[in-house]
């Protein structure tokens, strides 16, 4: 597990539609366990369960886990103090991560009109 303060070091996250509860423990170095706790605390989580209620998280979830466990692990945040934190900043939040998305997605295509004019 990685030591609070190497939250940076967390690996990127690929470009998939849906993750299982393994793969967001990996690329959140939190325990399974722990992911399925945090559901019951936090109402911003809330993956899609399927089939024989498997969890399937999408992005916007992967980048909530690790805005969580910053607050947890990094801030020195309770439970109950991380559970208002997001539920002021939600809204913002969302915000932020849109804009921060359509960024990326405004660049990824001037990237590839560039090579096209080529």
């Amino acid at each position: 597990m990685l030591e609070p303060s190497n939250n940076d070091e967390l690996p990127p996250i690929p470009g998939k539609r849906y993750f299982t509860i393994g793969e967001v423990s990996d690329l959140c170095a939190v325990k399974p366990h722990v992911l399925r706790y945090w559901e019951q605390e936090f109402s911003q989580l809330n993956p899609v369960k399927r089939r024989g209620n498997r969890r399937y998280y999408q992005r916007q979830d992967v980048l909530m886990i690790r805005q969580i466990r910053s607050l947890l692990y990094d801030q020195g945040f309770t439970i109950g103090g991380a559970r208002n934190r997001l539920s002021g900043d939600e809204v913002k939040e969302d915000n932020t991560q849109y804009r921060q998305i359509v960024r990326q997605m405004i660049a990824e295509l001037e990237d590839v009109l560039e090579v096209l004019k080529k």
